[in-house]
């Protein structure tokens, strides 16, 4: 069985700060993520979708955290067909994006897309260096349905990734249906894309089917988005306004074991961003699982301990 690592979706939401999970003297960014470290050894960069990241904030991130943690890192809006607000870019960038046709990568002016993809790359390279990086997120729109112009942007993406571990998240349910689950998880793996598995609400118009895809033998990843019945309508609090109760995180034990035994690694990601809702779900989970509090590390004789959040070991 593969190690799975649990973690969330951000360890700088306002919500979480505002509530009380960072103890006194570790308020700022460095101390956030050292004391998030201690806890977890696995967070998602969510950030990087709502703007282009920064070498330098990557190779911060590295030095802050010990070795065998890893960071999820989202990509960035354009690169996945979502809109994208102009002062999203460097601004010497926003003159091109008016000159879009629509909102996705096809769409895109050539020049700028390449521009955007050679500085996402770039931003992350400190992560790669430092064996940080767990994967590049891509969640596609709900407006991503299956069929050749979505076979086609998928492959360009396979291109433009080649060497980055990759993970694929897709937010139209057409996807994953029984009739197609097949093909869907046929075209990933042909293109060493890792399959996102997700927690929804069910029975709304465009709910996602609970199912546990493997994709690749590196890696598989789990998303926790939450039951909130207002999973397609509302802003973001209220689109992923839920608190997991013990029995519904014991329920997905089972497709959780699956999926680790058969991959080398699983990350299991709490997106519920409000207030403590998403590390207090995550800390539930790695306890269910048996897991131990932050970053494991293996011994000679095969024992598993936590990691000082400095690269010492704590036994």
């Amino acid at each position: 069985m593969g190690d799975i690592l649990v973690g969330t979706c951000s360890w700088t939401d306002r919500a979480l700060l505002a509530a009380g999970w960072y103890p006194p003297g570790r308020r700022d960014a460095e101390g956030r993520l050292r004391h998030y470290a201690e806890q977890f050894p696995v967070v998602e960069v969510d950030a990087s979708y709502y703007a282009l990241p920064s070498r330098r904030n990557s190779a911060l991130w590295a030095e802050r955290t010990p070795p065998g943690f890893r960071f999820d890192v989202k990509a960035f809006s354009l690169l996945t067909g979502h809109p994208t607000r102009s002062g999203a870019l460097p601004a010497e960038l926003r003159p091109a994006l008016p000159r879009q046709r629509g909102h996705g990568p096809a769409d895109a002016d050539p020049a700028l897309l390449d521009e955007v993809w050679r500085r996402f790359a770039e931003a992350l390279e400190p992560l790669r260096a430092a064996d940080r990086l767990g994967s590049v997120l891509f969640q596609f729109p709900p407006w991503f349905a299956p069929g050749p112009h979505a076979e086609t942007a998928l492959r360009a993406c396979a291109e433009r990734t080649a060497g980055w571990p990759v993970s694929v998240e897709f937010r139209h349910p057409d996807w994953w249906q029984e009739e197609r689950y097949g093909a869907t998880a046929a075209l990933l793996g042909e293109l060493d894309l890792t399959a996102v598995a997700v927690d929804t609400a069910q029975g709304l118009p465009g709910s996602l089917r609970p199912v546990t895809p493997v994709t690749t033998r590196r890696l598989g990843v789990v998303r926790f988005h939450g039951r909130s019945r207002e999973w397609r309508t509302g802003g973001k609090e209220d689109r992923f306004r839920h608190r997991y109760t013990e029995d519904e995180l014991t329920a997905w034990l089972p497709g959780v074991r699956r999926m680790a035994e058969r991959t080398d690694l699983l990350h299991v990601l709490f997106n519920t961003c409000c207030g403590d809702a998403a590390v207090t779900a995550a800390a539930s989970m790695r306890d269910l699982l048996g897991l131990p509090a932050g970053v494991r590390r293996r011994t000679g004789n095969g024992v598993e301990g936590a990691m000082d959040p400095r690269g010492g070991g704590r036994g």
